[in-house]
């Protein structure tokens, strides 16, 4: 449309007559004389509005959601962070119901064997120190931790302190190929001396080639002079395979250790020796043997030619040609069993019964 005066007067006017009829509608009320007009376009522009609404919904509940997906982030991360702590506690509770256990087996090893301990907790491994099997625990000289000192847990032999600063110390594991420790056989009291060999079984020689040893057999340390660096009777380790000696002078044993040195956690450094040896006594008990069944006997007889009954030693059980005594019938007659065939002698089959 061009830009004339005639155009410009129209606009007016049908901006003017647009301010009447909304003049007019608002004073009529409920009886607004514009109310047919209106539903009547209602009526014709209605579906096109519903259908206009229905294209246009979509694209506003998308826009609501960016809006409102601020605030389900943050209720998503919260919960994640809900359920991050919640595994943690989980696995901390599990943690340390592992660990009480532990320090619960070690005390009772240490009441066994009267030893005086103190316990502590490894935190590093040696791989700093060279390829040597050691690690780092966090008790030290301030602690009463010394150089030479027995260290256990609840299974058994840890190692020998090594080295000690004022709050840590470093262990050597009995596992290390440097370590050599005295040990003697439960039961039969037979030396012998354990040394390391990493992941493998420890190798003990005993000083007597001859010594009886065998798979199963148990050790435990022999101790030192003054108590250092082993205190006596803490358990090794148990006998997996046995080597002959070849004519030499000593005899090659492999012992698995009980304690595993590739999950240490809390130990136990033995700061007071016990007053006496406790030899055998903090060895674990051996669970019982099942007894051997013993053999039912059996007792085989045969039959001679002439009907006798003849066990395996020779001697006569009876003859199955004997008739039975009268008195012994369960007949109180006596009188021969009627269902028995003509000729037949009375009871027969019973008495071979009965021998047998």
């Amino acid at each position: 449309m061009r830009d004339t005066r005639e155009s410009r007067l129209l606009l007016v006017l049908l901006i003017a007559i647009a301010f009447a009829l909304i003049t007019v509608d608002i004073r009529g009320g409920e009886g607004s004389p514009v109310d047919g007009a209106r539903r009547a376009a209602a009526a014709v522009f209605g579906p096109v509005e519903n259908g206009v609404a229905a294209a246009v919904d979509p694209v506003g509940n998308a826009i609501g959601a960016v809006r409102d997906s601020g605030a389900r982030h943050n209720r998503i991360a919260e919960l994640e962070q809900q359920n991050a702590a919640l595994k943690t506690k989980l696995g901390s509770d599990d943690q340390n119901r592992s660990r009480v256990r532990e320090l619960d087996k070690m005390l009772k090893k240490s009441a066994a064997g009267q030893y005086g301990i103190k316990a502590a907790e490894v935190i590093a491994i040696g791989a700093a120190q060279g390829f040597s099997w050691t690690v780092t625990i966090d008790a030290g000289s301030n602690d009463g931790i010394k150089r030479d000192m027995t260290v256990i847990n609840g299974d058994g032999l840890v190692g020998r302190v090594t080295t000690v600063g004022p709050d840590i110390a470093t262990v050597l594991l009995a596992n290390d190929p440097d370590f050599t420790v005295g040990t003697r056989m439960e039961k039969t009291d037979e030396l012998g001396f354990a040394t390391g060999q990493g992941s493998q079984p420890l190798s003990v020689q005993f000083l007597n080639g001859k010594a009886k040893v065998k798979k199963g057999d148990r050790l435990v340390t022999f101790g030192s002079s003054r108590d250092k660096p082993f205190v006596p009777g803490v358990p090794v380790g148990e006998v997996v395979r046995v080597d002959p000696s070849n004519g030499g002078l000593t005899r090659t044993v492999y012992v698995r250790p009980f304690v595993g040195f590739t999950k240490l956690d809390i130990v136990g450094v033995v700061v007071q020796a016990p007053r006496e040896d406790p030899r055998d006594m903090v060895l674990p008990k051996q669970p019982a043997k099942p007894a051997k069944p013993k053999p039912t006997p059996t007792v085989t007889v045969t039959i001679s030619p002439n009907g006798d009954i003849v066990d395996t030693e020779g001697n006569v059980l009876g003859n199955i040609n004997e008739s039975p005594d009268p008195s012994e019938s369960p007949d109180p007659s006596g009188s021969p069993d009627p269902s028995a065939g003509p000729g037949a002698t009375p009871n027969t089959g019973n008495t071979a019964d009965e021998q047998e």
